[in-house]
This record gives structure tokens, sequence and C-alpha cells, in this order.
């Protein structure tokens, strides 16, 4: 196949575009010539590419020839001749009209694709394709040509929605102080009933209700440790409320009890089951939380007083909050807008994204010390195509489409950065990834030298993380009629350094800063929406080519 030269990387949402066509006269422009008339007919598709039929004079099918028959003497060592210099009729009785014939439906091909498309206005997305030699007298092509995504935002600034986000209370505050002493609590082994807040160690086994006496358990773990709770998490395993049903139970007692899964449980063995569990309380330990103290902030590392602890605290659950309130809000302002909008782009687009929702996948899991793709769809008990089509496929679109309509936000907005505020973005990324990735730190040794590349990198990240929050913060305007600043909210709130991502963060941020896809839990790693990215046109000088649909050249 004919890959083009120049053919640039269309990226994930992240990467700028620009257009590779030349400043200076290409083979087309001296070949074809000025005056040469191509006749070019375009029809449209249903799928965002049109055909375009290219017939090119017969004339220059005979120059072709001859120029196809110089480069064969160039490759090939003839008897008599210095390289390239072999007459055209020694060389087509040596090797015959079909070699001929296919070297110069080459050059043509490479020549007049782009000629074509810049004579017909066409801004491809992605390479084209050759589909079909029509005739070789005259020389006549079919393309078919993917074009450059659009959107039509639709009256997006008639859209509202409320932003009231409410800091949480001092109950949270107390409850997080309280996890962090649990953290640091010792425990020992107590011969009582299991009370709120002991670490239980378990047997569960868990049987269809109404299952033979000999079938298999639908639920099975030895040894399993849990923390009982007499509040419901939906985390919980194997259901939502296990923990507190083990309250009271003496240590080697049992107990026995049923759950009823929902319809849409995320595991498919266990949806619409009627489930019966006995379980077998091993060891209970109670635990012995330390006091809320100065000792015990200074050994958190979050303050050297029980007041600066609980003020760093507070600051981190009110980040965290922040951050989970604005992943609803701005998913659902998107959404609001993707409704109006309509879209238009390629499945070659698609394809590209989906290759870089699987590279991102791929390198979170060798970040857990999952091998490759290969060993994960063992794990999940998956394969490669299942796993496009049902997980990475319609996160591309989900991802492509979101950053589609970011990109054109801020373009109608006319919305800018400046280098005083990416140098502070830049300084603040350089700082972060210094002290909280190891392999940055090694490579850049501890952010004091790093290759131009990775310079180029952080700051390529920096003006998309920017321009995406001052994107968010301007549709927010519009949807509240109002001026509140995310850039001040998110800017008074401190992340603590193990929480998620914001959703400033999640949808400017390339796969080393969002959210961590866990194996056991998460396939596939979906921002709520991508980065800003200014998709521009990519001229392509030679189409890919389908040599299973070309005719024999004779």
């Amino acid at each position: 196949m004919l890959e083009l030269a120049d053919r640039h990387d269309l990226g994930s949402c992240a990467a700028r575009r620009e257009g590779s066509s030349p400043s200076v006269p290409t083979h087309a422009d001296i070949f074809l010539g000025r005056n040469t008339n191509l006749k070019i007919e375009t029809q449209p598709r249903d799928d965002h590419q049109v055909t375009m039929i290219v017939e090119i004079e017969a004339e220059q099918m005979e120059a072709a020839r001859h120029r196809a028959a110089r480069r064969i003497a160039q490759k090939v060592k003839i008897s008599g001749f210095r390289p390239g210099k072999a007459p055209f009729d020694v060389v087509r009785r040596m090797y015959g009209d079909g070699v001929i014939n296919e070297e110069a439906v080459e050059i043509l091909v490479d020549e007049a694709y782009p000629e074509a498309l810049k004579n017909s206005n066409i801004e491809p997305a992605a390479p084209g394709a050759l589909e079909k030699i029509e005739s070789m007298d005259p020389p006549k092509f079919i393309f078919t040509v993917p074009l450059k995504p659009t959107v039509d935002l639709g009256d997006y600034t008639s859209m509202r929605l409320l932003y009231n986000y409410t800091p949480p209370n001092d109950e949270k505050l107390e409850e997080e102080l309280t996890n962090l002493r649990r953290m640091y609590a010792a425990t020992e082994t107590v011969e009582r009933a299991v009370q709120d807040g002991d670490y239980v160690l378990l047997d569960v086994t868990g049987t269809g209700a109404g299952a033979e006496s000999d079938a298999a358990p639908l639920v099975e773990r030895k040894g399993f440790a849990i923390v009982a709770r007499s509040d419901v998490r939906d985390t919980e395993w194997p259901f939502p409320g296990f923990a507190s049903r083990l309250i009271g139970i003496e240590p080697g007692g049992k107990k026995e009890f049923s759950y009823e899964y929902a319809d849409d449980f995320s595991e498919a063995d266990l949806a619409s089951k009627d489930v019966n569990f006995e379980v077998l309380v091993k060891t209970v330990r109670g635990v012995n939380m330390p006091e809320l103290d100065d000792a015990l902030a200074q050994k958190t590392g979050l303050g050297q007083t029980v007041a600066e602890l609980r003020e760093r605290m507070r600051e981190n659950i009110d980040g965290d909050a922040l951050g989970k309130y604005e992943d609803v809000y701005f998913e659902e302002l998107i959404n609001q807008i993707k409704a109006g909008a309509t879209i238009k782009y390629p499945p070659q687009v698609v394809d590209h994204e989906v290759e870089h929702v699987m590279n991102d996948l791929e390198h979170r899991l060798k970040d857990q010390g999952v091998e490759n793709l290969e060993a994960y769809f063992k794990i999940i008990d998956s394969n490669r195509e299942r796993f496009i089509e049902e997980q990475a496929r319609p996160t591309a679109i989900k991802r492509l489409e979101r950053g589609l309509i970011m990109d054109d936000i801020a373009r109608a907005e006319k919305i800018e950065i400046d280098n005083e505020s990416l140098e502070v973005e830049f300084n603040n990324s350089w700082a972060t990834l210094a002290m909280t990735d190891p392999d940055f730190a090694k490579r850049t040794k501890n952010g004091t030298k790093a290759s131009r590349e990775m310079i180029d990198a952080v700051a390529m990240d920096s003006a998309n993380r920017l321009l995406t929050r001052r994107v968010l913060n301007r549709i927010k305007e519009i949807a509240t009629g109002g001026t509140v600043n995310i850039l001040d909210l998110v800017a008074s709130a401190v992340q603590p350094p193990t929480a998620e991502p914001t959703f400033v963060e999640a949808v400017a941020v390339e796969p080393v800063a969002e959210e961590v896809a866990v194996v056991e839990e998460v396939a596939v790693v979906e921002p709520v929406a991508e980065e800003v990215a200014v998709v521009e046109p990519v001229v392509e000088a030679k189409p890919t080519r389908k040599k299973a649909t070309k005719k024999k050249a004779d």
C-alpha cells in the first residue's frame, strides 16, 4: 500500500493539526503543468466521505510511462547502460508494458491526487484511498476521500443550567477525620460479636436460589477481609450493604441471608439473580484508634497541629467534592450542547481515535503490572475484536465528539491563552510531575534537566489544560447567565496527592494525568470530554492504494 509521505498523525483530541501543503513547486506542478486539465467529478457519501473520480489527459499517461521506465532503469542493472540511462524501448523490451504501466500509475496517482484535492477544494481528515482504476486510456482513477470533521453547534448560547455547588458540611469533615484515624489505628483480635468498624476475616459462599445442592456456587471467596459498617456503600462486594449484615455475628459463627441482584448489575453472572449467602466469621479484630492530637497531625504530614490538620482536610474534602460536582455539571452541559449540535466525521477518524484509546489503556495496564493487552483480555475473558467494538469504539466516539465540540466553542468564542498564564501553568505542571511521577523525576533529575521534546510535551499539555479550563468557564458563564469563574474555584480547592482528577483536569490532560483504570473494575478510561483541539485539514500527497480493487494495467 502507498501511505502518504507527509501523513500527519490525526492525534487524540489533544493534538494540534497543521496542513501539509508544500510551499515550493511539487512534482505535480512540474509534471501536470499549469495548463493541465484534470477532469474531476465528486460524489458525496453518507459517511462524511466523498468519491472523487479523476480523469487525466491521455498524453500524460505516455509521459508517465517514460518517467516510469527511467525509474525502473535506476532500480535495476541493465547491461550497457548507466543507472537510469537505458532507453525507453530497451526497458520496455526487458520488462514489458505491464511493469511500466504499473509504475506509471504510481506516478500519476501520487501527483494527480493532491492536485485534484486542491482543485476540488476538498479538505481531507485522513489518507484517501485509491479504490479503483476505471480505465487506462485515458487514465481514470476513483478515490475515496475522508472529509475534515465538521461541527454545527446550533444555538448553544441558549442553554441554561444552574451551578449550585455547596461545600461539604462539618459532618463530612468529622467523618473523614475518623477515617484518617482509622488508617493509623492499631487492631487486636477480640472474642466478641462483630461491631461497627471492626475488621472481619470470613468465608463467603453464594448459591442461586433453588439451585441443586451440588450446583457450583455463584460467589465463593475464602479468607475475605472486610470492614464491618452500619452504613451502606455502593462499592461494597459482593453487594451494597453486605458489610452491615456481619454486625452481631460471633467469631466462629455463621449467618445466612439472601440478596436479589438488579438487572443491570455490573457482573453479568449475578445480574437478575436471587442468591442465598452463607458467611462464616473466622476472626474479628477490634480497632483502637489514636487520639486526634498534634502527634497524629504530624504523623500524617498534613500539618503540625490539629488545627492545621483540620484546615488541610477541609481543603481536600472541598476539592474532592467540587471535582465530583463539576464532573456531573459539565457532562450535562456538554450533553446539552451535543443534543443541539450536528457533528459529522468519517470512519477513519474514529478508527484513529480507537488506536489512541487502546494505546492509553495499554500504558495504564503496564503501570499496574499487566504485561500487555492480550493478558488483560484473558483476565476479563474477552478478545481484541470484541473489546474494541463493545468498549473502545464507543469510548473513542464519545471522546471525539466532545473534543470536536470543545474545539468549535474555543473558535466560536475566540478563546485564547496568554504567555503569562501559560508560564504559570507550565511551572505548576512541571513541579507536580517532578514531585508525583517517579519516572519523570528520574528522567529529568527531579525536574532540573530535560530534553527539548519533554519540555515541549509538558508545554503542550499545559496549554491544553489552560485552554480547556477557559472553554469550560465560558460555557458555564453562558449556562448560568453570570460570570462565576471556575478557575478561581479550582485554585481555591487544594487536591490531595492521591485524589481523582477533577473534570477540568480529566478533560485537559493526556493519558499520563488522566485517572488510572483499575484492572479489576475499569476497562477503558473515558474522560467526560477531551481537551480542546483545533482540527486542521491534512492535505495528503498520496492516497492509500487498495490493490485488491485495481484492474491489471496492460
